[in-house]
């Protein structure tokens, strides 16, 4: 069994990087392209979600700054299953508007630069780097 799981988009976006689930659900929302009840779902889901874990940028301001871990990205602990369950609904409202995504396992996420109960954000392997060979 894997230690961590990702879901994010199946292509990049603009600047080459795989947003993840929560990032594309909320892109659709402010996109305007989700029904009335779609919207009031997610929101909702949001509040719920931000009531119930930390936003590790909340923690570590310079998280996500590219000069100090660039690529970084979220994974879910596999053992998370409250948060693995939630993150289904997100994954159906994705599928219901045709937005493609993909799951992502590992053991070896990368240099973690946060770590709670629930989460980790790891800034992905380099080569040369991190590369044996």
């Amino acid at each position: 069994m894997t230690d961590f799981v990702r879901y994010q988009s199946a292509v990049p976006n603009r600047r080459g990087r795989f947003p993840g689930i929560f990032a594309l659900a909320n892109g659709l929302r402010a996109a305007g392209a989700l029904s009335d009840t779609d919207d009031r779902w997610l929101v909702a889901a949001n509040q719920r979600a931000e009531g119930l874990y930390v936003d590790p940028s909340t923690v570590e301001t310079r998280l996500f700054d590219e000069a100090r871990n660039p690529g970084a990205r979220s994974w879910f602990r596999t053992s998370a299953t409250a948060l693995l369950t939630m993150s289904a609904d997100y994954l159906d409202l994705l599928d219901r508007y045709g937005v493609a995504w993909v799951e992502l396992r590992t053991n070896s996420p990368g240099r973690i630069a946060y770590q709670d109960d629930v989460q980790i954000v790891a800034v992905p392997l380099t080569h040369p780097s991190d590369w044996p060979f």
